[in-house]
């Protein structure tokens, strides 16, 4: 179920898409908060300059795991404007984050880039939970899933 914090968190995910998009990088942005609804840390993806692993559900992952508890990890939320990548899905479950939300599925992405003739991922996308288990994962949410298909168009038409 998704609430109205949840939706504050996830349209900010959005925004910070924007960031990333803005500095010409791939759209995705995600935001860490803690079970008592403090925002830890926000990001957005880093891979414009060759480096595909700077995916900020990645690099919350490591911040989690060097300034929060197991305990305080595992009540923590990860929002993010699109679905955890494999590699980003088990950094998660490593270092023992809690639940997920996100505003667009890996199954829309891929949707998507196909329309727009992008170049399909090297990675397979799969869903989080067949990444790692006994996660709570909620997504995707209609309303801010369109607006994170019209980041990606806008991306895709200004690589053309």
């Amino acid at each position: 179920m998704i609430s109205d914090s949840d939706l504050k968190h996830l349209q900010r995910c959005v925004e910070l898409a924007k960031n990333a998009l803005e500095k010409g990088d791939e759209p995705f942005g995600s935001v860490l908060v803690s079970a008592d609804g403090e925002v830890l840390i926000e990001d957005h993806n880093h891979v414009a300059g060759g480096d595909h692993t700077q995916h900020p559900e990645f690099a919350i992952a490591r911040w989690a795991a060097n300034n929060m508890t197991l305990e305080d990890r595992s009540k923590a939320t990860v929002y993010t404007s699109g679905e955890h990548c494999p590699m980003c899905a088990a950094a998660h479950g490593w270092v023992g984050l809690g639940r997920i939300v996100y505003a667009s599925s890996s199954e829309q992405l891929s949707q998507w880039l196909g329309e727009m003739g992008g170049p399909p991922s090297r990675v397979r996308n799969l869903p989080i939970q067949d990444v790692i288990r006994d996660t709570t994962v909620d997504g995707p949410v209609p309303e801010l899933a369109e607006q994170v298909r019209r980041l990606h168009r806008q991306f895709y038409s200004m690589k053309r």
